[in-house]
């Protein structure tokens, strides 16, 4: 090997190091969570049209892109308090992975991407695209720091999402579900905060300040309320929504739902898990088998039991 060759290794070596951080930064795992955008598609009796369907992967692409860039500009504000957080400290950011201006500068290569993209499948998608990175935004600087409205700020995210999958191919879903998304987002958030009370304890107010108003007995009562508001609601959709079979067949699916529903309130209350939504939907076996048969006995329903 030549001299310039080991001289150019380690620069390599480092360059290929920050391209992983940055990486990493961006959160791909996080992307399952815009997998939503392909509600509309699929109950709208879509799935099989070729040229919605790629509109509809654009729109996905386009969430990824912008999401990601809100998760690094999260990062960007919270670079102190991650470095206190038991897990948060390993990010690149907070690691010092990153610089706070690399990171800033893939921010806006990830936004500018997203949106470019976004509006490029149609100018409805590429607004719900703004609006979802100007919402995040809000939350990361002001709404993660008030009670309530922090977890309704998340929701209100996944609606976006839903939003944006039905704006994309240009067709109107059922209110069902849009109510049935709101209510499995804020079910997820204030498990997600309950965990963070247990993991931090005495310094959850510290990492942020919302955590200091709510009490683990809190947000056991809230959690209830949203499981027994999701299954009704659900339940509700499947035999009441116009554009399901008129056999109500769609009925099938409840138990998925319920299963689904009580496994993740396990996972959350006697695994101690819940902090990331998106590792226990990808690592947890039952939970992965779960949602897999939810969705083939939904398309089963939709595409072959007919209207």
């Amino acid at each position: 090997m030549s001299a310039d060759a080991a001289v150019a290794t380690p620069a390599a070596r480092r360059q290929m190091g920050l391209l992983a951080a940055l990486l990493a930064s961006a959160r791909p795992r996080q992307w399952t969570k815009n997998v939503i955008l392909f509600g509309p598609l699929v109950f709208a009796y879509k799935l099989l049209a070729p040229e919605l369907l790629v509109r509809a992967m654009g729109a996905f692409v386009a969430f990824c892109l912008v999401s990601s860039a809100t998760y690094v500009l999260n990062d960007l504000f919270d670079v102190d308090s991650d470095r206190q957080h038991p897990l948060k400290r390993d990010r690149p950011l907070a690691r010092g992975d990153v610089s706070s201006g690399q990171a800033a500068g893939w921010a806006a290569v990830l936004t500018v991407g997203g949106l470019a993209l976004a509006f490029a499948v149609n100018l409805e998608v590429g607004l719900a695209a703004a609006g979802y990175m100007a919402l995040m935004l809000a939350y990361s600087s002001v709404l993660k720091h008030a009670v309530i409205l922090d977890v309704f700020a998340i929701a209100a995210g996944f609606i976006l999402r839903a939003v944006a999958g039905a704006l994309a191919i240009h067709v109107i879903i059922s209110p069902w579900l849009y109510v049935c998304t709101l209510l499995l987002a804020l079910f997820l958030g204030f498990s997600k905060r309950y965990n963070e009370l247990l993991v931090l304890q005495d310094t959850a107010a510290n990492h942020r300040r919302s955590l200091a108003d709510y009490t683990p007995a809190m947000l056991e009562q809230l959690t209830s309320i949203v499981v027994a508001s999701t299954i009704m609601a659900y339940s509700l959709y499947t035999f009441s929504a116009e554009s399901l079979p008129a056999n109500h067949s769609m009925m099938l699916t409840i138990p998925f739902v319920l299963y689904g529903i009580f496994r993740y309130y396990y996972l959350v209350h006697r695994r101690n898990l819940g902090g990331a939504p998106e590792l226990v939907l990808l690592r947890d076996i039952p939970l992965m088998a779960d949602i897999a048969l939810w969705g083939l006995t939904s398309v089963a329903v939709l595409y072959v039991g007919g209207r």
